[in-house]
Order: C-alpha cells, then sequence, then structure tokens
C-alpha cells in the first residue's frame, strides 16, 4: 500500500509536500506519470527522470486542482523493465539502465502524441518516415562538462558532505556535485577512467575547489572535447584567478599528458571570476598552455575545424545520419532559385546541400562566431556556391525582401525554444516550395507545424533522430511543402 503525504485542503498537495507513487507511464521528456485517486477523479502526478514501474519518492515542484509536477528525490523500488549496466549513474543519463529500444518506444510514442495533440497531425502515423537509431549507444558524446565542488553528493549515504568533488552535479542542486569515479559510457572510456587519478593531482595541489553558496574557491570546470576522427582530446580547465600564483601550470600539463599523452592535442586554461555558474566568463581571460587551440572532426565527407567554444554536434555519428536525412528531404534541388538554411550554425547543412545543387545556398545565423567557423569550414572544403550571413533570422529576411517567391527550399534548424512567431510569419511570406524543419525540440516545433498548415502547408515525411541515448531527449526532421 503506498502512503501519500498531504494536507487535506483546496488542493490535494502544496509546493515541497512529498509524494511517494507508483509510476505508471511516460510523457513527452521523459517525465514520468503516476495517478492518485480522489473524489473528484484521478489526480495526476508528474516526476521528472522516473520510470513506468518504478515506486518512487517525488517533491512537490508546482501543484494545481488535477495535477502536480515534481521533481524525483529517491527511486524506492525499481522497475521490472530495467536492466543492469557496467557504468557508472549519473545524473545526465537517467534511463541507462533502461533497455534502449524500450527507450526508443516511449520517445517515439510521446513525440507522435505531440504531433496530435499540439499540431492537430491526427493522422501523423501515416506521414512517419523513420526513427533513426544512434550508430552507437555507449561512448557516442564528443564533449562533456565535468564540474568542481566543495560539497559532495555521497551517492552510499544519500548525504552532502564536505570534500573535493569533481564529477556532475547531483541532480536537482547547483552546488553539489558526485564525483565520477569510473567510466559513465556516456563519453571516452580512457578519459573518465582515468579521471579519478586527475582528480587526486588537482586535490594534492592544495587549491580549493568552488564553494557555489559562497561563490569562492579556485576549480571550477573541466571541460574536454573529443574528435572522433583524429581520436584526440582538448581541454579547457577553468579556474577563478584567486591564488594563481600558487597554481603549478606546468605539474598539471606534465599529469594530463603522463595520463594520456599524445591523445592530447591541446590545454586551455581560462580564468573566470563570475558569480554566474558558466564555463565561458563574461568578464575573464582564457589562454593555450599546451599544443593547438583545435581539433578537426569530419561528417558526411566534410572535415569541421572545431575550438572549445564552437558549435558542433555532440553526436557526430548519429549527426551524419541526421544530416543525411535531411538531404534527402531537399533532394530535387534543381529547379531553380535560391536554397536558404536559417539557424546554420556552422554551415554543416548549407554545405552539404550546395554540394547537390549548383543552386545558390545562402546560410544564416546571429552568431559572428559561428558564422566566421561557417566560412572557413567552406573554404576548407572547397564550396564555393556557398554565402554566410551573420544575422539575426527576422531581421535578415526583412533586409533580403528580393529573396520572396524565389526560395526553392528553406532549411530550418532553430534552437530549443523554436521559431519566434514573427519570424515564423516572416518564413512563410517567403512563399517557399519546401521547407525542411530540424528540431532538437520536437514541443516546439509540433507547435509550429499548427501554423505551417494553417498557412498552407502539408506535412509530408518526418523522422525522429535517437541523438542521445539514455536521455529524455529526441530530434526530428519534417517536411513540408506548399499547397
Amino acid at each position: 500500500m503506498i502512503h501519500y503525504l498531504w494536507q487535506m485542503s483546496q488542493r490535494l498537495f502544496k509546493k515541497n509536500d512529498l509524494i511517494e507513487i507508483e509510476i505508471r507511464d511516460m510523457a513527452f521528456g521523459g517525465v514520468g506519470v503516476g495517478k492518485v485517486p480522489t473524489e473528484k477523479g484521478e489526480f495526476t502526478v508528474f516526476v521528472q527522470n522516473s520510470i513506468p514501474g518504478q515506486i518512487v519518492s517525488s517533491r512537490v515542484v508546482k501543484s494545481g486542482d488535477r495535477f502536480a509536477e515534481c521533481k524525483l528525490e529517491q527511486v524506492i523500488k525499481e522497475s521490472p523493465q530495467e536492466i543492469d549496466h557496467p557504468y557508472q549513474a549519473i545524473p545526465g543519463a537517467p534511463y541507462a539502465t533502461l533497455p534502449i529500444d524500450i527507450q526508443q518506444e516511449y520517445k517515439k510514442r510521446t513525440t507522435l502524441e505531440l504531433f496530435k495533440r499540439i499540431g492537430k497531425q491526427d493522422q501523423i502515423e501515416e506521414v512517419l518516415d523513420e526513427f533513426i537509431s544512434s550508430p552507437a549507444i555507449w561512448h557516442y558524446r564528443n564533449k562533456m562538462e565535468y564540474s568542481f565542488s566543495v560539497i559532495r553528493y555521497d551517492q552510499s549515504s544519500g548525504n552532502e558532505v564536505d570534500d573535493f568533488a569533481l564529477g556532475f552535479k547531483h541532480r536537482g542542486t547547483w552546488w553539489c556535485v558526485e564525483n565520477l569515479d569510473k567510466d559513465s559510457g556516456m563519453f571516452d572510456e580512457d578519459w573518465e577512467t582515468k579521471l579519478i587519478q586527475l582528480r587526486a593531482w588537482f586535490e594534492a595541489s592544495g587549491l580549493p575547489a568552488w564553494l557555489p553558496p559562497k561563490r569562492s574557491g579556485f576549480y571550477r570546470f573541466l571541460v574536454v572535447r573529443k574528435s572522433f576522427l583524429e581520436d584526440r582530446l582538448l581541454i579547457n580547465l577553468v579556474t577563478t584567478d584567486r591564488m594563481i600564483d600558487r597554481f603549478d601550470v606546468s605539474g598539471f600539463i606534465k599529469k594530463v599528458l603522463e595520463l594520456y599523452g599524445s591523445r592530447i592535442a591541446g590545454i586551455i586554461h581560462t580564468i573566470n571570476n563570475d558569480e554566474g555558474d558558466r564555463v565561458d566568463p563574461l568578464n575573464g581571460s582564457t589562454r593555450l598552455i599546451y599544443g593547438v587551440p583545435k581539433i578537426t572532426e569530419r561528417i558526411n565527407g566534410l572535415n569541421f575545424e572545431i575550438s572549445m567554444q564552437s558549435f558542433f554536434q555532440t553526436n557526430p555519428a548519429s549527426a551524419e545520419r541526421l544530416y543525411s536525412k535531411v538531404v534527402d528531404y531537399c533532394s530535387d534541388l534543381s529547379k531553380g532559385g535560391f536554397v536558404l538554411d536559417l539557424f546554420c550554425g556552422t554551415g554543416t547543412i548549407a554545405q552539404l546541400l550546395a554540394g547537390k545543387t549548383t543552386l545558390p545556398v545562402i546560410g544564416v545565423d546571429i552568431i559572428e562566431s559561428a558564422i566566421a567557423d561557417a566560412k572557413k569550414n567552406a573554404a576548407r572544403n572547397g564550396i564555393s556556391n556557398v554565402s554566410f550571413h551573420a544575422a539575426d533570422v527576422g531581421k535578415f529576411l526583412l533586409s533580403f525582401p528580393e529573396y520572396e517567391g524565389k526560395i526553392d527550399t528553406l532549411v530550418l534548424d532553430p534552437p530549443r525554444g523554436g521559431i519566434a512567431p514573427k519570424t515564423l510569419r516572416k518564413v512563410i511570406a517567403l512563399g517557399a516550395r519546401r521547407i525542411v524543419y530540424v528540431s532538437c525540440n520536437p514541443a516546439t516545433q509540433a507547435r509550429d507545424t499548427l501554423e505551417l498548415t494553417q498557412a498552407g502547408y502539408v506535412l509530408k515525411k518526418i523522422s525522429l533522430v535517437d541523438q542521445f541515448p539514455h536521455t529524455s531527449h529526441i530530434e526530428s526532421v519534417a517536411c513540408y511543402e506548399k499547397i
């Protein structure tokens, strides 16, 4: 029998109440769903990062008359669906104990439900092209960010202790870090297996880890990027400048090379005294202390130089499949006009499309550094029929009205928030024959689908791409054509 802790009032639960509940189902975004019977019917409890079949303790974050949103406090009983794996459990992979086929089935079902409910696509199954799996479900990431803290979460006791910690922030906290003691299965096995030795060097240096509540300390973050093409690593150590005169830079470099040898492409040291909890400082400095500042990766036959700050797909092998699907949906580019790639980032899609057509391809993104990288990458890859512009997408469309009515294919790859309503209206006004929409958040894509269909576009095909196994994330590629 499950007991629920509540006070009988107008609402069944209030903020910070603890609810012990069995998770019965999963909603989009990896949200577990439980039900509490009441005289007025079932009350729904949503618990992030929980799995159907689990019995969990959850804390109410927000409560209404018919549902409550909660954060997971503790798994009291595991789900019968869960399995063991040889890696250390980390907060960033909450579904690692769920078999990959079950993960994918939940992602597929809940995403299609979104398009029915928000996008009003009642026949979405009929236009579902395929579900694209990641080529690798373990060790697929090419970037990982680790945090330092003097407050460590002890997983065996469930308590916070004073200690030198390097690993991942404990779920639901910004101050407490779980040590990474072995391979998480998400990043590079060799790097993470030896990270415990690097942590011992940091601790032995006598310089303190970051103390988040007081915004004090020395060591803050350790960020690593990997090139699968070169099998090399680029490292960024982020510290404050307090006690900087005591930091043994040469000793740090020596220890890294001792552990990882020729795999180290470069080591960067960033000074960040900002109070905000972010790697890149608003006011700080970055210097290369060893090797080179960039690594090279290859996607779909194109080479890309990647710096520590570059935006680049986190799962390159899966990104190849995603981009191949985009190119497939952009077939038949010989009818004249322009190809426009909005929110183009470092220009991967634009370059791939330029290699498939003689039509001029135009890439637009607001991030100037991304556009600079896009231009360099296009030159490096010998692609001449592509141009890039650093501009706000909405303002760019206003500045170039000559494109109206002349866009054959328009590619959209917006951030998680989707496309701003005004910008989407400007996109629609261009009258492109076809729109191919890449989304890292199908919820906003479903919302935008409704407006596109109301403007005379028909959703012809959609594919789902599992870029990030063991997480709640799913990406989608949709093709719309003008009626």
